[in-house]
């Protein structure tokens, strides 16, 4: 089973960087970030036209890297969650969890007993398409597959200290734009009380031993949340990233050519 690097880099030096792909799924991108030094990549099922099937070729293309493959599914339903695994994700995003009892929905789907109810396909491409030893490998899978719940709304904010506390959970991740549009104070990021409700995901995730992640849009946003205390960041996104590169250089070509 390919090893969790976003894990391994938490372990190693307490910190891990990611980027979300949303719109260049292509067969290329696994090598031209494994020219960076990101150590995982969220595949975004919620916002974009990735299936099942496209997410499967993803993460067989991350496979030729090390960078973990991580996915974000469009609902928490079952089937998202353990399909999307068996195809060779190495973690399962889900937005807006609210309360524990979703929580654990997602782990029993993600993780085998007697953690979880993940269900059994041994041979198929998350064990490298070869039929392991049953009980080393769920204990396995178990700890290095990632679980992460958003926290979107008030809802989940007032229920941290008991998403947390689920065993299997590993990280709470803030959703900064849903989190703050449902408090009533969309992309207002500097607010009083957006800042204090990321310092309480921080506290409650330290808390309960898991980890808090959120993806900046700039190296300011990137530095201050790091400062609360947010170890995983994730770099922007793979269209907010292209078209800020695009922007600049176009600039810079327009100026050298005006008379």
């Amino acid at each position: 089973m390919k090893s969790n690097r976003m894990k391994q880099a938490l372990a190693e030096r307490g910190s891990a960087v990611g980027t979300m792909i949303m719109e260049f799924g292509t067969r290329g991108v696994a090598k031209i970030l494994a020219a960076t030094p990101v150590d995982f990549v969220m595949l975004d099922m919620e916002h974009t036209g990735f299936d099942t099937g496209h997410i499967a070729d993803l993460c067989a293309w991350f496979k030729a890297t090390d960078i973990a493959p991580l996915v974000r599914i469009p609902q928490n339903l079952y089937h998202f969650c353990a399909r999307t695994l068996d195809a060779g994700a190495l973690g399962i995003m889900v937005a807006n969890v609210e309360n524990a009892e979703q929580a654990k929905a997602i782990v029993d789907a993600c993780k085998y007993a007697p953690l979880g109810k993940r269900g059994i396909a041994l041979g198929t491409a998350h064990s490298e398409y070869v039929v392991p030893d049953p009980v080393a490998y769920f204990e396995r899978a178990n700890e290095n597959t990632s679980v992460v719940t958003m926290i979107e709304s008030p809802a989940g904010l007032s229920n941290l200290d008991a998403i947390a506390a689920v065993p299997g959970v590993d990280v709470l991740w803030v959703g900064h734009y849903d989190l703050t549009s449902a408090m009533g104070i969309p992309g207002q990021f500097q607010h009083p009380e957006f800042l204090a409700a990321l310092a309480a995901v921080v506290a409650a995730a330290e808390r309960h031993g898991k980890v808090a992640a959120i993806q900046p849009g700039s190296s300011e946003q990137a530095r201050q949340w790091h400062g609360i205390g947010f170890r995983i960041l994730s770099w922007s996104s793979d269209i907010s990233v292209y078209r800020q590169a695009v922007n600049s250089g176009v600039m810079e070509l327009k100026s050298l050519l005006e008379p």
